[in-house]
């Protein structure tokens, strides 16, 4: 990979059916929801192979309203220690996510915040992808 790219982005809110009623009528999104298994995660799929991106309802206190974006990378941990190095804050160190990968979020010395994505080595190889409710 030449870079990193930017393959996800995510809307945390206080009012998730409000914000997915909003999203659809605003724009052809389909919204497919993942269920309590998988935290009521709910997937955008925007009808192409580019980035799609998901919602959730705020995960911890203090967390603002506000979308996040994901940079794809060989690895979350590697790339985290190297982000607190240059003087980011972890606010996810790593996280499993299923068996499709793991994720880091942290801030930088800026304030901003950014998220990292490793797919695991089983989804990378079979590319298989999970079919979920449609709503």
């Amino acid at each position: 990979m030449a870079g990193n790219a930017f393959v996800h982005c995510e809307l945390s809110a206080d009012d998730l059916g409000a914000a997915k009623k909003f999203y659809k009528k605003l724009f052809d999104w389909k919204l497919s929801d993942m269920g309590p298994e998988m935290g009521n995660y709910t997937l955008i799929d925007v009808g192409k192979k580019s980035s799609g991106g998901g919602m959730a309802k705020k995960m911890m206190p203090g967390q603002p309203t506000a979308w996040l974006s994901y940079v794809q990378l060989a690895s979350v941990k590697k790339t985290m220690a190297k982000a607190e190095k240059a003087g980011a804050k972890a606010v996810v160190p790593f996280q499993e996510i299923g068996g499709m990968g793991a994720i880091g979020i942290f801030v930088d010395p800026q304030g901003a915040a950014l998220g990292v994505w490793e797919r695991t080595e089983t989804v990378k190889k079979k590319g298989k992808k999970k079919k979920h409710k449609k709503k």
